[in-house]
């Protein structure tokens, strides 16, 4: 398939937006989406690198920086 034909049928990266089935799809676009999806969930979920812990109550506490011995 040319890129003009992909482009019509809308095989482009830039027509595709992230689907929860992406996940089961076996395309390098797909797949490519999906692993971006997570990385972009985990970043969120995990939070910054400014190496605090946000508790329920909305206290932050600092995450020691102390090495292991």
């Amino acid at each position: 398939m040319s890129n003009q034909e992909k482009r019509k049928s809308g095989q482009s990266p830039a027509d595709k937006n992230y689907e929860p089935e992406d996940y089961q799809k076996k395309d390098q676009l797909s797949a490519g989406l999906a692993e971006t999806h997570e990385q972009a969930s985990d970043t969120l979920t995990e939070g910054t690198v400014d190496g605090k812990i946000e508790r329920e109550n909305g206290d932050a506490e600092d995450i020691p920086r102390k090495g292991y011995e």
